[in-house]
């Protein structure tokens, strides 16, 4: 087997979280070097925020390898927990921590995840999951967001397989070593961003898309987002952020502690609209949804050309996305 790139792994329910330590396991029984560092406890829904000017505890959890039953043979993990955000992590890891560290460690790409509970149409603001892949394609690292779509962690073997089957495929197209790490050489000459406000007449693209969207992945300009539902068929679709509708979503009680009321956010249902390649609709239709994102803002000049991310809708037999194959 080919030597394998490292991993750099983290997530936002928390380093002991079920998902995780099964996406731990997954992943080094496929033979990936891992380097891990995610937060001490759980961060859902905290999107990318930071902390700033506050020192941030790291602690090493090798004994997490022994609990979860990692081979010792096997291929190397280092089990980092960090009392900080999602983002955290990534900024901690990507701007000197990993080197500081493990020395000459450098990642071949992020996953993020596994997340209990989907990450589909608005919940990519929301999620400190995907903030954590966002962070890392910031830093010119490729990324992975992974999440599972129910809260309920029975099924959950579903997204670790499908997760892995990403990874491996994903990372078989990419250099061993992210190239782009803390984008050394700036704002890079690319053929794929958005020429915007200028007229829309750059097209060095066309002549191949594909690769295109795989050099503003490999740069971390582009992030992938899976969402796997339980009853998944051993399909895919390549997808974009569908229309979800929460309802109901604040609930208010008068009689909190003291004379204080009470607001609580949690939704009461969630239905959505279907749209053409919609994420939510491919999750009902049981099939694992892969959504190719812009990692930058829409009017950011590193924003991904809007006719080109038309082109990652594109898909093989299987409905894997068309730019993420060999050959």
């Amino acid at each position: 087997m080919t030597e394998r790139g490292w991993l750099l792994l983290t997530n936002d329910d928390g380093i002991e979280a079920p998902g995780f330590r099964m996406l731990v396991k997954a992943l080094h029984a496929s033979g990936f070097p891992l380097a891990v560092l995610a937060p001490s406890t759980n961060h859902s829904a905290t999107g990318m925020r930071i902390n700033l000017m506050q020192p941030m505890p790291l602690r090493s959890r090798q004994d997490l390898a022994v609990s979860w039953g990692l081979d010792p043979s096997g291929s190397p993990v280092h089990l980092f927990e960090l009392d900080g955000s999602p983002c955290d992590t990534m900024i901690v890891a990507l701007d000197g921590g990993l080197k500081h560290l493990l020395g000459d460690v450098q990642p071949q790409m992020v996953v993020s995840g596994i997340n209990l509970g989907p990450n589909l149409s608005q919940d990519s603001y929301h999620s400190g999951t995907m903030g954590a892949a966002r962070e890392a394609g910031l830093y010119g690292v490729p990324a992975l967001a992974s999440s599972f779509t129910q809260f309920d962690v029975e099924g959950m073997e579903q997204a670790v397989k499908a997760t892995v089957e990403a990874v491996e495929k994903v990372t078989a197209l990419l250099p061993r070593v992210a190239a782009n790490v803390t984008r050394p050489e700036g704002a890079m000459d690319t053929t794929y961003f958005s020429s915007w406000p200028a007229p829309a007449n750059d097209d060095r693209w066309l002549d191949h898309p594909y690769t295109s969207l795989l050099n503003a992945f490999a740069n971390g300009d582009l992030m992938l987002n899976l969402n796997v539902p339980p009853t998944w068929d051993g399909t895919w679709a390549a997808t974009r952020l569908g229309v979800r509708w929460y309802r109901n979503a604040v609930r208010f009680d008068p009689d909190g502690e003291g004379e204080v009321a009470t607001f609580t956010i949690g939704a009461a249902h969630v239905n959505h609209s279907p749209v053409l390649k919609g994420d939510c609709d491919a999750v009902e239709a049981n099939k694992a949804s892969m959504s190719c994102l812009s990692v930058w803002p829409q009017s950011h000049p590193f924003a991904i050309d809007e006719d080109l991310m038309a082109v990652s809708l594109s898909e093989v037999d299987n409905g894997w996305p068309a730019w993420l194959t060999q050959g």
